[in-house]
């Protein structure tokens, strides 16, 4: 069985599972107490950071990455547009981007926000990512007023990274989507496995919970 260590962005990771029927377990990593004495934990990853994956004799981590190792292993399948299909440019792109373009910008903004000192949060750096966000989420928007999905008009694992990304920007730092986008969260988070994923991840059902303030 498959275990995956931490929440976070190991929600993509969960959400992908479920898409894709297989077993897992997740194991809850707490990043901020503690770390120092999770030898299991340290062992698969010693840098520290969350999501990794065990499978077998395989340790994995990043996200997009163990995501491209699943559908590579666990596949084929139509999550994960085979080259020849003319859909994978578009998925291989965005399945990128909802990580490097989308999600990692807003990441130092969030960072910046609650690390750094009152006087420097609004500094250079958080105005330059958010103008990064801004700019592939202007790619997005392009591609989804032709197209249901990220990559066309099936559901692919590249609209679980963007997904992610966006409903990342809204709950942290409060970034209005437009309606397009809206529409586009709206079909991809009706999904099933998406609500599996989330049921399977408390942390994470907490905070969104807790965002739209609720109990």
């Amino acid at each position: 069985m498959i275990t995956l260590y931490g929440e976070g962005r190991g929600f993509r990771v969960a959400w992908l599972l479920e898409e894709m029927g297989l077993p897992y377990r997740l194991r809850q990593v707490d990043l901020l107490n503690g770390l120092e004495n999770d030898t299991e934990f340290l062992a698969v990853n010693p840098a520290g950071f969350i999501p990794a994956i065990v499978d077998g004799d395989t340790m994995m981590v990043e996200s997009i990455a163990i995501m491209e190792y699943l559908l590579a292993t666990h596949g084929p399948g139509p999550l994960a547009p085979a080259p020849n299909d003319a859909a994978f440019p578009a998925y291989l792109q965005f399945l990128h981007m909802g990580e490097a373009g989308l999600a990692g910008p807003v990441n130092a903004i969030v960072a910046t926000k609650i690390l750094a000192p009152q006087a420097e949060q609004n500094n250079w750096t958080t105005g330059w990512a958010l103008s990064v966000f801004k700019s592939r989420l202007g790619l997005v928007t392009r591609q989804l007023s032709l197209t249901s999905y990220i990559a066309g008009d099936d559901f692919t694992a590249a609209d679980i990274s963007v997904t992610y990304a966006l409903e990342f920007a809204q709950r942290t730092i409060g970034f209005a989507l437009g309606a397009v986008e809206r529409g586009y969260l709206a079909r991809t988070t009706a999904r099933a496995a998406y609500g599996r994923a989330m049921d399977y991840c408390p942390a994470t059902k907490a905070w969104v919970a807790s965002m739209a303030g609720t109990d």
